[in-house]
This record gives structure tokens, C-alpha cells and sequence, in this order.
């Protein structure tokens, strides 16, 4: 007699995410196992979409004023306020600029106003991720509208947290978000990724990438730990959902460091 009417949920996921983006939410959307909703707001940000021809790359400045407060609490708390078991951070550039302490303080300070959910850092949740597989060895592969300076900076934040990276650029991609498709990010990261790195870590939670996530692990042998899928991993351990999620690469079969 009834029909599915999407309120039964068993884990609800937030994501606090830049105002032009759609990356995070459409990634998280198509990786949800079942009874997994997701629930998205925007915040703005002082930078125009990816490949913009104003803007063809992200600027540093805007990078850091979006973790700042007000906007990004006050959206924090807006969105605590819906009944969510865990809240995302959908921008990883800004764990370049903070380093991982920062990132730890932004968490803590984000907390303060989702009333006891969970927040989620992207750069924490790929070192958490690296630590759960074991590996530090990592190749660092951004997206086409990172600069040098920001990829750079990409590297030093996971060489300040132990990890070796044995390569770093951004990829040689089309700039605009809607130009990258899952086939030319596959033959990119194939042909770029060093053989000696035990993981290629992808930047950028705006960056078309989980859809060939398991092709790459096949065919290199190593972990793919995107942005969005080492964000959604630790999301869903943190909303109490343990289940292995096929398709996506091995790292959703791990559990949290210390679980």
C-alpha cells in the first residue's frame, strides 16, 4: 500500500560545501549504500567555478577566508540543526593552506556548533585513511585548477604528517568541472601515477573521480584514495555504518584507526 517516500533513513551524511559546486554531493550520492541519505548545503565562496574564464584557477586567499568564520560556522549550525549522524567538510584545498593542525582545530571549532555530530575533514580523513591500510608511500595527484604553489603545498601537508610522496602536479585535464569525464581521469592517473607509490592520493572534492576508482586499483595495484571517497569513508564510520562498500576501492573494507 505505501511507497518508499525517502524519510527512513539509517545514517543521514551533511556536507558543507562550496556555492557553484555539485562534486561532493553527486559523488557521495552515487557511492551511498542503501538507507544512506545525503543532505547538502552551500556556503559561499569568493572564487568563481573551476575553468571560469576569469578564473582558471583557484586563488590562495579565497582558499582560507572559506574555512574562516562567520559563514562556515553559521552554516555548520544551520545544518546540525536536521536530525544528520554525521557532517562532511566537501573542500579539501583549504587543508593545504591550514596543514593538519589547522585542520584539527577546524574540526574542533566546526563541533562547537553542530551540537555533538561528527565533522569531517577531508585532509584528516585521507591521513586517516592512509593510516588504516598501512601505507605512507603516496603519489599526489590534483585537479587541472590547482596551482603549482597549491599542489606544492598539498605535498607538504602530507610530508609534515610522515607520509612520502614520491610525486605531485596537478593533472593535465580539462579545467572546467563538467569538461572531465571518469574515462580521461583514468588514462591520466594511469599514465602519471609513479609504480613505486602504495597509494595515489586525489585532491579536490570537485574533481569527477569515484567512477573509476576500482578500474585504477585493478590496474595499478595500489590504494585510489579521492577526496570525496576518503571524506564519505570516514563519514560513514563515524555515522556507525561498517559496511564494506563495493565498487569504490579497498578502502571502504577498513574500519577507522583505533576502531
Amino acid at each position: 500500500m505505501w511507497h518508499a517516500d525517502g524519510w527512513g533513513a539509517r545514517a543521514r551524511i551533511g556536507i558543507l560545501m562550496p556555492h557553484f559546486d555539485v562534486g561532493p554531493e553527486a559523488e557521495f550520492q552515487a557511492m551511498a549504500p542503501e538507507g544512506v541519505t545525503i543532505h547538502a548545503t552551500r556556503v559561499a565562496i569568493g572564487i568563481a567555478m573551476p575553468g571560469a574564464a576569469t578564473d582558471p584557477m583557484i586563488a590562495l586567499a579565497p582558499v582560507r577566508a572559506f574555512a574562516e568564520p562567520p559563514a562556515i560556522d553559521e552554516a555548520a549550525a544551520l545544518l546540525a540543526a536536521a536530525p544528520l549522524h554525521a557532517i562532511a567538510y566537501g573542500f579539501f584545498s583549504s587543508s593545504y593552506l591550514l596543514g593538519a593542525a589547522g585542520d584539527r582545530a577546524l574540526q574542533a571549532r566546526l563541533e562547537t556548533r553542530t551540537r555533538g555530530i561528527p565533522v569531517v575533514i577531508p585532509g584528516l580523513a585521507a591521513l586517516r585513511a592512509l593510516r588504516a591500510l598501512g601505507l605512507r608511500r603516496i603519489a599526489l595527484l590534483d585537479p587541472p585548477w590547482f596551482s603549482a604553489e597549491l599542489n606544492r603545498m598539498g605535498a607538504d601537508y602530507f610530508r609534515n604528517e610522515g607520509c612520502e610522496v614520491v610525486y605531485a602536479a596537478p593533472a593535465k585535464l580539462p579545467v572546467g568541472q563538467q569538461d572531465i569525464h571518469p574515462a580521461n581521469f583514468y588514462h591520466w592517473v594511469r599514465a602519471n601515477a609513479p609504480a613505486n607509490a602504495e597509494a595515489v592520493v586525489v585532491g579536490g572534492n570537485g574533481l569527477r573521480t569515484v567512477g573509476a576508482i576500482e578500474a585504477l586499483e585493478e590496474d595499478l595495484g595500489c590504494a585510489i584514495l579521492s577526496a570525496n571517497a576518503v571524506t564519505f569513508w570516514n563519514a560513514l564510520r563515524a555515522a556507525g555504518v561498517r559496511a564494506p562498500l563495493p565498487h569504490y576501492g579497498r578502502l571502504f573494507g577498513q574500519q577507522l584507526p583505533g576502531e
